[in-house]
């Protein structure tokens, strides 16, 4: 037995000597699967204290999965099944408990009758947040008959950038952290110093500058990522994107400083793209973005003469405005130029990424998550002519015109796990249309007025301590949980969907609701089961791989699933003109479009849903009072210029107005935000910043404009 195994084995035994024993799981603080590593230890089921899981990739915990610990035992948890008695629009739904049985019995009978009566197609399954059920769900929608499945990141997060990806590259990339090969780093869009993958980075993006990394960073705020490691800083106007890529992508070109050898090569439409950035000069750029010309010619030319360069982008922050797809595909067309891709030090394609997973944990196994039944149903996707290129690119449902087709009697009931109605613009539209549903269940740790109260049966979830599903793996490590009992009748969100599969007459697919048994069918692809991850709890469980990381796949073959050389895209190129967007009649370039004109009744822009470190979205705003003590209202921040014209001052009451509505806030002037741009962040069901924000949508994603609208502050 080695030493540490023996010394390992002996602290157990005395923890258990004293009635005390270790448990490990994940944070779900952050909405992102794998989370954070957290060990706990707890006499029988009671949890007493958290620390860091040593050694976990993902570590150390902060504030969020502290708050874990309150949560879990938080006098107002739901614990029991509830159905409404009350009719729909009524102020009081009028809950009350009942048995699983009833709850099984009411959902299953509705499944049946609206598929007998509608078609499969008529319901709607949904994930929200925290994104764990996400495998699970797929497998019900896909094995009911329903392609109709959508999630929180096809609704306003990660889908909008990823689809620039793929249109662009032909694989989905946030970038990655600087190598010892990288001399220069684009953080474009992200703040990892509070958010943003990989996870916890900002201190290893700081050895990276220790060693004489040069860092551009492109954030209208001056974020601690942007004050703590910027060489050069361009803080943009809010939704001029795709205008400053092609200033810098102007300058590359002028001065030759591009790799012409890769770009004549493997750059289709490279012509069409070094004739379109010809007009964007930097005074021009100057204008239109507010950064500087000097800047942004400096910032093009260390980009592209420090050879070579890394990059990394965030999941929604530079998609939040009707030019999305476009302006993250004019992003990503500045490491392509330079010959970025697929080198050390550069924007790495995984070689040998783990078998079974076409993408992160979080988008769930393709194969058990029955990827190729959902495509077969393709046809009948509700986004299907409002989205096309969406439609072939990603499998999820784009959302945001959910309340269209409830109206047009397309959708007649949803199943939501994690539901939260704030997440989309005008959210009122979507809590009016989910009450004239049908049917509707919500799957969720506490009941939240603002959305269980339209729906019909909200059901209690088992939380992270008590969740055997998903484990995690992160690169090919793979790692298991050690749940607790749940406390009263909380299930784990898998187990809610294995159970309603097993009854709607699916017990094998289902495994008669086992949730181990499903978690070993995902394992099995690797040899291993959950008694593996048991075995190696702490240390977690590797796969071995079959060789070592390759650069420049796109000349061997080794990216196309075919093993031709080139991209997964139709030209086997990267597309700065995209073949598919050309297809259905879209501008194919990624071209620059005017945000929304400031005018003299709405003179400031807002920017929604900026990350703080000790919260996320609407999580735990009531639910943990650690957390709401450090912030326990909706805070505006304008800078000190904007608050002093209006006599603003610290803590004042605010009216935020934009032409769609108005909420209250509280004042928090600061120079982190620039002059002419307000921020706020989302989910405050008191201060519902989303109302503030019209349905209109990006044509080739369908995001909203959350960091484009233009608005006014008055003060109260």
């Amino acid at each position: 037995m080695a030493k540490e195994e023996k010394l390992s084995q002996e602290k157990a035994t005395a923890l258990e000597a004293e009635g005390e024993v270790e448990g490990y799981t994940f944070c779900d603080g952050c909405n992102e699967v794998p989370f954070c590593g957290i060990k706990f230890f707890r006499r029988g089921d009671v949890i007493t204290r958290i620390e860091p899981w040593p050694d976990f990739p993902a570590s150390p915990i902060c504030s969020k999965s502290y708050a874990t610990l309150q949560r879990l035992y938080h006098p107002n948890r739901l614990k029991y099944p509830m159905k409404r008695t009350n009719p729909k629009g009524s102020s009081d739904p009028g809950f009350v408990r009942i048995s699983w049985d009833e709850a099984y019995d009411m959902i299953v009978g509705q499944l049946n009758r609206i598929k007998k009566e509608h078609g499969p197609h008529a319901v709607f399954f949904y994930v929200g947040d925290p994104k764990e059920p996400r495998a699970a769900v797929q497998r019900l929608a896909a094995t009911y008959g329903s392609v109709n499945y959508g999630c929180e990141s096809s609704t306003a997060c990660r889908r909008a950038a990823q689809l620039a990806e793929l249109l662009t590259y032909g694989f989905p990339t946030m970038g990655d952290l600087p190598t010892e090969e990288s001399k220069v780093m684009l953080i474009w869009g992200t703040n990892p110093a509070y958010s943003g993958q990989p996870f916890l980075c900002h201190g290893q993006l700081a050895d990276a500058k220790e060693r004489g990394v040069k860092f551009i960073v492109v954030d209208p705020r001056i974020s601690p990522t942007a004050g703590t490691l910027a060489d050069i800083h361009l803080r943009p106007r809010p939704a001029t994107t795709a205008a400053l890529a092609a200033g810098m992508m102007h300058i590359i070109f002028k001065e030759g400083l591009e790799d012409k050898a890769f770009c004549d090569k493997w750059i289709h439409g490279i012509d069409e793209l070094r004739d379109y950035v010809q007009d964007f000069t930097p005074e021009k750029v100057e204008k239109i973005t507010w950064v500087p010309a000097k800047d942004l010619i400096d910032a093009a030319r260390l980009y592209a003469t420090h050879r070579p360069g890394a990059f990394l982008t965030g999941a929604q922050a530079t998609t939040h405005d009707r030019n999305a797809t476009n302006n993250h595909r004019a992003i990503l067309m500045i490491p392509a130029i330079c010959g970025y891709i697929d080198v050390p030090g550069g924007i790495p394609k995984p070689t040998e990424p783990l078998e079974g997973m076409q993408g992160p944990w979080a988008d769930g196994p393709p194969g058990f998550c029955l990827r190729d039944k959902m495509m077969e149903m393709k046809e009948h996707r509700l986004d299907l002519e409002a989205f096309p290129a969406w439609v072939e690119k990603l499998f999820e449902v784009q959302t945001n015109y959910l309340v269209e087709w409830i109206k047009e009697g397309k959708v007649k009931a949803f199943l939501g796990w994690g539901l939260n109605t704030m997440i989309w613009p005008q959210s009122h539209a979507y809590q009016q249309a989910i009450e004239s549903l049908d049917f509707s269940m919500s799957v969720d740790y506490f009941y939240r007025d603002w959305t269980h109260r339209y729906v019909d049966i909200v059901l209690p979830a088992a939380m992270n301590y008590e969740r055997l599903a998903p484990f995690a793996y992160f690169g090919r490590k793979v790692f298991g949980r050690t749940p607790v009992k749940p406390q009263g009748e909380c299930r784990e969100d898998w187990q809610i969907a294995l159970e309603i599969g097993t009854r709607l007459g699916y017990p094998d697919v289902f495994f008669n609701g086992d949730v181990e048994a499903a978690c070993n069918d995902i394992l099995g692809m690797w040899k291993i089961t959950y008694e593996d991850l048991r075995k190696n709890q702490e240390t977690g469980v590797s796969i071995p791989g079959k060789g070592v990381e390759q650069y420049k796949k796109y000349e061997t073959g080794g990216i196309r699933p075919d093993g031709k050389p080139g991209f997964m895209t139709p030209s086997g190129k990267i597309e700065a003109v995209s073949m598919v967007l050309e297809k259905y009649g879209i501008p194919a370039l990624p071209e620059f479009k005017e945000p929304m004109e400031t005018t003299s009744e709405y003179p400031l822009i807002l920017v929604s849903g900026s990350r703080v470190p000790y919260i996320t979205h609407s999580k735990w705003r009531e639910d943990s009072p650690w957390l709401l003590e450090l912030q326990p209202d909706p805070l505006l921040t304008i800078n000190p210029k904007d608050a002093e014209k209006r006599g603003i001052h610290r803590g004042d009451d605010l009216s935020l107005k934009t032409a769609a509505g108005e909420i209250r806030v509280k004042a928090k002037p600061t120079i982190m935000v620039p002059p002419g741009v307000v921020g706020v962040m989302h989910g405050w069901a008191k201060a519902n910043v989303n109302e503030l924000i019209p349905r209109e949508f990006d044509p080739i994603s369908g995001f909203p404009p959350y960091k484009e609208v233009v608005c006014e502050v008055v003060k109260v």
